[in-house]
């Protein structure tokens, strides 16, 4: 008995330390300079150019959506939300790009750039990459069934990027709970968020190459092997062997409804057949004391996960560099995010969480 208690207890444990040093975070962390009126006299037209455009591409192909959103999320997760995911290589640039969280993986950077020249044709010179790919996100969403939220704007491009960082902190595929909590908390960003966050997920696709340890790991004993969760199994296998190849195939993350942003998602992990292993995480892992009763919440009450969503958007959008809004410098995410709060970097920050988890 004492065996099948202690490692709840853990996760307890875990998910105390976790919380409790996201507090440091949170309490160190300072309002950005944002504002809803921002452009309202400099660029009046940002969001009727953005809404147009990003109206256009969905019409297009529903999927352009998920890819404007999966921008978003990659550029907020290194160096804030500064538009440094954009940047391309140079002779003295290594950008993001080719990371391996986004390389084969981000599209849709055609779709910032029209927007980009349509504002500037209107307002040069006066409206961020950051703050367009922002709304875009939000436009993104509202058009394929989503909710609406009001995006503070008024963030400054980045003139650098962190090729290392992006390899580290944009959370991935293969992923457990605790690593995965561990990087929306190292932004500030809560265990709610997390859950509703990863409901973004309802749209847009992934590649075998990120699904295959789950079909060939732990999804036929999650989906309790009913028939219809086996037909599905056997669909995703036929596309993406085993041995490999096909690492391009692609499936959609929720096979119910993928052109439309609803709760569905959350419907699919409460059946075990979360396409990736750090989505199913949210509900089957050990650890999972705390998100799977916001994972049930959310799959019954549309309303509640809409709103989250949106609270958590907006607090996801809001990450900046604070020090490129008075000198236009950018220094390292990292100590802003965790060297200035806590004294150390991201690796040594997670040990800790886990050093205090097993000591409590």
């Amino acid at each position: 008995m004492a065996a099948s208690i202690q490692p709840r207890v853990v996760a307890m444990q875990l998910l105390w330390a976790i919380a409790f040093i996201s507090g440091f975070i949170r309490s160190g962390a300072s309002d950005p300079p944002l504002t809803l009126d921002y452009y309202a006299s400099s660029c009046p037209t940002v969001f009727d150019i953005t809404h147009k455009e990003m109206e256009c591409a969905v019409l297009s192909d529903p999927r352009n959506a998920a890819l404007v959103v999966r921008l978003h999320f990659h550029d907020c997760f290194v160096q804030g939300c500064d538009g440094s995911v954009l940047l391309d290589d140079t002779v003295t640039l290594q950008g993001e790009k080719t990371a391996s969280p986004n390389i084969n993986s981000l599209e849709g950077f055609d779709i910032i750039d029209r927007i980009k020249n349509k504002v500037e044709s209107d307002c040069p010179g006066i409206v961020s990459c950051a703050d367009i790919l922002t709304i875009a996100a939000r436009d993104a969403v509202i058009l394929v069934g989503g909710p609406y939220w009001d995006v503070p704007v008024g963030r400054k491009d980045s003139r650098s990027a962190s090729y290392e960082l992006a390899n580290t902190n944009i959370p991935t595929a293969n992923e457990g709970l605790a690593s995965i909590i561990s990087k929306f908390l190292y932004l500030g960003l809560s265990v709610t968020d997390t859950v509703a966050l990863s409901g973004a997920h309802t749209i847009g696709m992934a590649r075998c190459e990120n699904y295959r340890a789950r079909i060939y790991g732990d999804y036929k004993s999650t989906s309790g092997g009913n028939p219809s969760s086996e037909a599905r199994l056997s669909k995703l296998k036929s596309t993406c062997p085993a041995a490999g190849g096909g690492e391009d195939n692609i499936a959609p993350m929720d096979y119910e409804t993928p052109d439309v942003f609803d709760n569905s998602y959350y419907h699919l992990l409460l059946n075990g057949e979360g396409l990736i292993n750090s989505d199913q995480e949210l509900y089957s892992s050990v650890l999972a004391i705390q998100t799977t009763k916001l994972v049930e919440q959310y799959a019954h009450d549309t309303v509640a996960f809409f709103q989250q969503f949106s609270e958590s958007m907006v607090k996801m959008g809001n990450i900046t560099n604070s020090d490129s809004f008075v000198n236009g410098e950018q220094k390292p995410f990292e100590e802003l995010a965790g060297k200035h709060i806590l004294g150390m970097d991201r690796s040594q920050w997670l040990r800790t969480l886990e050093n205090v988890a097993t000591q409590r």
